[in-house]
């Protein structure tokens, strides 16, 4: 977050440009510009992702849920800050798998592979050790409903190109 100390006084906290925003989000610089922190994206949320984040501006937050791409965000949002593009994904994120994933480590848990409609999580045998989490970021939507269930906080989230 970027604050003047005089802007932080009187309550002008800028945005955070890295948050995660809502799908479709206009590129971060415009969204700022366009957004009037109304609040009706959080409000319409089904799953309750789209929260309020720094400077009031929307932001996700995967901890809470999944992002389903209904657009409901979008189809509330009058300034046109999130505009829909059904030719263009919602937006570039991806799940990643950290080295703390237990898989990894050789205990059997399969929770983000089960959570994943996409199928892009997938956990092949082994001979002699558990099934390891494979990843195909062709598949993966970046809906986030792999990382809140994952019991030790190995998935993360990352915009990629």
């Amino acid at each position: 977050m970027q604050a003047s100390r005089r802007g932080f006084l009187r309550g002008r906290i800028r945005s955070d440009h890295n948050a995660i925003r809502p799908p479709w989000a206009v590129d971060a610089e415009r969204f700022e510009s366009l957004c009037t922190r109304c609040d009706d994206c959080i409000a319409v949320c089904p799953t309750g992702v789209v929260k309020s984040g720094d400077g009031g501006y929307p932001r996700i937050d995967f901890s809470a849920g999944e992002c389903t791409f209904c657009g409901e965000c979008v189809a509330v949002c009058e300034p046109a800050a999130l505009v829909r593009n059904d030719a263009e994904p919602a937006w570039s994120l991806r799940a990643t798998i950290g080295e703390a994933c237990i898989a990894l480590s050789g205990v059997e848990c399969r929770v983000c592979g089960e959570r994943c409609e996409a199928s892009a999580i997938r956990f092949r045998p082994r001979l002699g050790g558990v099934a390891r989490p494979e990843l195909e970021l062709e598949r993966c939507t970046g809906c986030g409903a792999c990382f809140a269930p994952c019991p030790v906080g190995a998935i993360a989230m990352e915009r990629h190109k």
